[in-house]
């Protein structure tokens, strides 16, 4: 597809509005000669229909939740309710500015204060921070907490973080940009977290484990219990990945569970588009020890007003300016008044319904590394299709059947992985073609498999060079100047 700077200019530069002639307001002004460009920029020169065309193609290259089915495992992207969208547009919202003084910004004060404490109840713990613009800026901040916590125990050697195997991605990372070396706790023969392996682990050394409920293969953690009081028992504290929260709404709290801190995915759970960058929010809940290092300022209402608290000495200080990306929590907050407790247990019920729905209808396609009852996702393998056909194949031949690729090769555990979640959105209809297209993927492996090696077929982008792509990458348009 062509850049708007590669488009034809022979239509010329059409416009419903002639240019302006009145006088400049303030008078004419001058530019320093020294800054002005020595050649003039390459600017298209095409008409306003060019360019609404040019655009309008670009969206139809785009896919989405809106488009079809996104079963991307581990990242929860279901349909979002537009009357979110509209009441975060709304201008009371749009036109505040962030420096607004609390005074004249006590509406948005007050849905973010609520917001607050309906958060903190469903984790079940007594303290929250909207700050955090991410799940691993959550991450990131949770082990700015760990880190802060220690230090003023006088524990300085707790600098071990234990990580599961079947943990979220970003979550080693996390925790090494916060100062901790990790140490991989493997899985059992169950997808669980191994116990035998994870006790000896337990030393002075250990600031704590950080683990995903449920895990990336889509498995609670039956001995959650004894994993969390294990880690406490020997000095520790324990941060739950909330990325895989759509699995239990409305079914359990991260705080009964031992969780010190468990950061939320707004823009996964609790509506917002999410992918391509952003916009996203993370925030966390904290147990009572950690509550005193929370980002600074907080909300807080006292005597009839909102307003912004920056007193909170032992705070870790800010981790986003202002207070983090405010227009998805308020999509959040709608989200939430209008499911209520009982709509919320209802996301979790059809969100683990659907999941096993197809692993049961997918595992005679396609191995099932671990068979059982799985909550909002699951893993299969293509490693057992014929002619060595790969997981990147299947996904790329569903872009041919208008479907988005589940994530593969991830969980590392599991070779050519493909994980699958197809939230609560879905309905059977949608599931049935699914399994539909799946079939006869698995079917074309044995009969047509340089079919699926060559795919996509009808994408306007086909199978690219992706060694090639990660490493020469190429990220805008280059213009370079008039040859003379």
């Amino acid at each position: 597809m062509k850049t708007i700077f590669e488009r034809p200019t022979s239509d010329g530069a059409s416009s419903f509005f002639p240019h302006a002639d009145a006088p400049r307001p303030g008078g004419e002004y001058t530019i320093d000669r020294e800054l002005l460009r020595e050649f003039p920029p390459r600017i298209p020169t095409v008409s306003e229909p060019i360019v609404a065309r040019h655009y309008t193609e670009l969206s139809k290259a785009n896919f989405g939740v809106d488009d079809g089915f996104y079963p991307l495992g581990s990242c929860t992207m279901k349909y979002n309710p537009k009357i979110n969208e509209a009441v975060a547009a709304l201008p009371g919202f749009t036109d505040l500015h962030p420096l607004t003084d609390a005074a004249s910004a006590q509406g948005i004060l007050g849905l973010l204060f609520e917001l607050t404490d309906l958060l903190s109840r469903m984790a079940g713990m007594p303290a929250v921070s909207l700050q955090p613009v991410a799940g691993a800026h959550g991450e990131l901040t949770g082990m700015f907490l760990f880190k802060r916590y220690f230090e003023e125990r006088g524990e300085p050697e707790r600098s071990r973080v234990l990580l599961p195997d079947s943990a979220h991605g970003t979550n080693p990372a996390s925790a090494a940009a916060a100062g901790f070396s990790t140490t991989e706790i493997p899985s059992d023969e169950r997808g669980m977290v191994d116990i035998d392996a994870l006790v000896p682990e337990l030393d002075e050394t250990v600031a704590g484990i950080m683990l995903t409920v449920p895990n990336t293969l889509g498995i609670f953690e039956e001995r959650i219990l004894e994993i969390t009081e294990a880690v406490h028992t020997a000095g520790g504290l324990c941060y739950f990945d909330g990325a895989n929260l759509n699995a239990f709404l409305g079914r359990a709290r991260p705080g009964d569970m031992g969780a010190d801190v468990f950061h939320f995915n707004l823009h996964k759970t609790l509506s917002t588009p999410h992918g391509g960058g952003g916009p996203g929010s993370g925030p966390i809940a904290v147990s009572e020890p950690l509550g005193e290092y929370l980002p600074a300022p907080r909300i807080v209402f006292d005597g009839g007003e909102y307003r912004l608290d920056w007193d909170h000495p032992r705070s870790i200080g800010a981790v986003h300016s202002f207070y983090g990306n405010v227009l998805v929590a308020v999509k959040a907050y709608v989200y939430l008044l209008r499911l209520g407790d009982e709509g919320l247990r209802e996301v979790g019920e059809n969100a683990v319904l659907n999941a096993n729905y197809l692993q049961a209808r997918l595992k005679g396609l396609f191995d099932l590394p671990y068979d059982g009852t799985c909550k909002h996702e699951f893993v299969l393998s293509a490693q057992g299709l014929p002619n060595e056909i790969s997981a990147l194949d299947v996904a790329k031949r569903l872009i041919d059947f208008g479907v988005h690729p589940p994530t593969v090769y991830f969980p590392l555990i599991v070779r050519e992985a493909l994980m699958i979640e197809p939230t609560e959105t879905e309905g059977k209809a949608s599931l049935d073609a699914f399994v539909d297209r799946m079939e006869r993927i698995a079917a074309e492996a044995g009969s047509d498999p340089e079919l699926l090696r060559s795919a996509p077929h009808h994408a306007q982008v086909r199978r690219l060079d992706q060694t090639r792509a990660a490493r020469d990458l190429v990220l805008t348009h280059r213009i370079e100047a008039p040859k003379t």
